[in-house]
């Protein structure tokens, strides 16, 4: 009897938790953060991922709700910001947005953080197995190298591929020019006879397991390949890579606005900052908390990119109705 009324007070109590629900990219929390935040705020935190904002947009204009916190990318904020989806935020319940590094508001849309806190910088980079590829090139030519067909991946994202193709023209990721999209297209297509597929997640294991010999990846999931596997380097295209900055915002529509403060505030702390970071490889641009972490983590290729190859990079910004001239390359290319 004992038991059953212990069952079910436990039951009850959990019942009785608040749950914050996330939506973000995959592997972009340490679970261990997620624990400290629960025993804090004696909640739930349910974690759900998706794999490209564009696909995050769609489920939430096609109605999806019950989000409390979302983790988009600088240019995706903008346009969800102009769809009138992000509630604004309460700065009074975020004290630690003090920590967040001046240099990096400069590069997003929403400067002064009315409606999203940067959470991240990334890069989109490549790497490879070295014991089966020595020598890769440190650019975006090596996608044609003629030995590699069926042993290579590229993101299955529109901005960021096209994005390579452009950055090894010579252009800019944000071109609206058609010449210059038009021949971005056609390198694509030459990388695409090397291609087993374009893909936003298996990547990972298919280069940890050497299926894949060279990816296009995002920085922080190849710095955690590389932690794994001594096998795997990283290499930062010389032409130049997309930079992004990956932005928490609260939709209108969540129901644990007061939690969603507390989460954002929490992972803005130095201590758990410096922590998460470590965990995941990505760069945290809070001041403090990049005191805090390792000299090694610093030095790692996929957190701190060459100044040389930092200047020939750029942020994806929203294009409007010039989006359409990438999606005719993309449908062309993908298809």
């Amino acid at each position: 009897m004992k038991a059953l009324l212990f069952l079910l007070v436990s039951v009850l109590s959990l019942s009785a938790a608040e749950t914050l629900h996330i939506y973000t990219w995959a592997d972009y929390v340490s679970p261990e953060v997620v624990e400290k935040f629960e025993e804090k705020h004696q909640c739930r935190v349910v974690l759900d991922t998706f794999d490209s904002n564009e696909a995050m947009f769609a489920k939430l204009k096609a109605g999806a709700g019950g989000y409390d916190v979302i983790f988009p990318t600088s240019y995706m904020i903008q346009i969800m910001d102009a769809e009138g989806l992000l509630a604004d935020l309460d700065a009074a319940k975020l004290p630690n947005l003090n920590f967040v590094d001046p240099d990096v508001l400069k590069k997003i849309h929403d400067r002064s953080m009315k409606r999203s806190v940067p959470y991240t910088v990334g890069y989109a980079i490549t790497a490879f197995r070295k014991d089966k590829l020595p020598g890769a090139a440190a650019s975006w030519s090596v996608f044609e190298q003629k030995d590699l067909t069926g042993r290579v991946t590229l993101l299955d994202d529109m901005r960021e591929t096209i994005g390579a193709a452009l950055k090894t023209l010579g252009y800019s990721i944000n071109t609206r020019d058609e010449k210059q999209l038009a021949e971005a297209q056609e390198v694509l297509l030459r990388w695409k006879k090397n291609v087993a597929k374009f893909d936003n997640e298996g990547y990972k294991v298919g280069l940890d397991s050497g299926e894949f010999l060279l990816v296009h990846g995002y920085s922080g999931d190849l710095f955690q390949v590389a932690q794994e596997n001594a096998k795997v380097g990283l290499l930062i295209p010389q032409e130049g890579v997309t930079m992004s900055c990956d932005e928490m915002v609260i939709p209108k529509g969540a129901k644990q606005k007061e939690l969603a403060h507390a989460w954002i505030n929490f992972l803005l702390d130095p201590e758990i900052s410096a922590e998460n970071m470590e965990w995941m490889g990505y760069l945290c641009p809070n001041t403090d908390a990049l005191k805090k972490v390792s000299a090694e983590f610093l030095k790692n290729p996929a957190v701190t990119i060459p100044e040389a190859i930092k200047a020939k990079s750029e942020v994806i910004q929203d294009l409007g109705t010039d989006l359409a001239k990438y999606t005719k390359v993309w449908d062309a290319v993908k298809g």
